[in-house]
């Protein structure tokens, strides 16, 4: 079984911040047995996020990336956030649903973004239980060993979770089929999940570079963002959403001439992300 994740930098941050990228795994476990192809399953990827983000390690900051499909099971959601629907019996263990199985998407996905069913079968409970111990267990347990040590070392940590977004809305989504997205979606869970001047300091940051910046519309942030945020103790987290159209042909899953801009911005905001905790550090 291949890991569940790997870190880029050092496992002892060199300042407060930690990045990681929950959604660009592209490794397909072989239980898997999806009644879709691959290509089909990829679509749900961030793909090369890791990658855009790939600066980070030479600021002192690690970045977590997990190696598996988001599709295979969801790192971003709560573990007890099971589908019904999608077993084959009753789930024995801690149940702490989202409201995301209406749309097939909690834990491990029952559709795709089109609604087409992923699986012909309903999936045995300890099937389930195996995905969280062998794949979410290990990530969120990496993360939070990231966080603490920064914290740790430091009084303070600022956590930022990474993501892509289709330009435009699907028929599934909350913004509403057909609504375009702006260039970055910032998410703080409604100014709850870090301090505002954190996510102010991105905003303008990425507006400087010319893009196009939402807070918290569409997206606000999920499981990542909220399990490991707590301001008033100095644990902050923030996700940022890039827009696919700024480097990426979604037909191929290639990269478009944009990549290489995108990336040089994305360091450049890492860098200025960097300065702005470095200003906050206590040790």
């Amino acid at each position: 079984m291949p890991p569940a994740y790997v870190v880029h930098g050092p496992l002892e941050p060199g300042l407060p911040l930690v990045f990681d990228s929950p959604h660009s795994g592209s490794r397909f476990p072989e239980d898997f047995r999806a009644a879709v192809s691959e290509r089909e399953l990829r679509d749900a990827e961030d793909c090369y996020v890791d990658e855009l983000y790939g600066s980070a390690p030479d600021l002192g900051a690690p970045i977590l990336c997990a190696t598996f499909p988001r599709s295979y099971i969801d790192p971003n959601r709560h573990a007890g956030d099971i589908d019904q629907e999608l077993l084959e019996g009753p789930w024995p263990w801690e149940y702490r649903p989202s409201g995301k199985a209406r749309i097939g998407k909690s834990l491990i996905w029952r559709t795709l973004e089109d609604g087409q069913p992923i699986y012909a079968r309903r999936l045995a409970p300890d099937e389930v239980r195996a995905r969280i111990e062998r794949y979410h267990a290990p990530y969120h347990a990496a993360l939070r060993g990231l966080l603490d040590a920064a914290h740790r070392r430091f009084g303070i940590v600022y956590h930022v979770n990474c993501h892509s977004m289709k330009p435009v809305a699907g028929r599934q989504s909350d913004d509403g089929e057909g609504s375009v997205r702006a260039d970055f979606v910032l998410g703080d869970r409604d100014r709850t999940s870090c301090e505002p001047g954190f996510t102010e300091f991105a905003r303008a940051t990425l507006a400087a570079l010319g893009y196009e910046v939402k807070v918290n519309d569409p997206y606000k942030g999920v499981e990542l963002v909220r399990a490991y945020s707590d301001p008033g103790r100095g644990r902050h987290s923030l996700q940022i959403e890039i827009n696919r159209r700024l480097y990426l042909d979604e037909r191929t899953l290639e990269k478009t001439g944009g990549f290489a801009t995108l990336k040089k911005n994305i360091g450049a905001l890492a860098a200025s992300l960097a300065g702005y905790v470095r200003e906050r550090t206590h040790g």
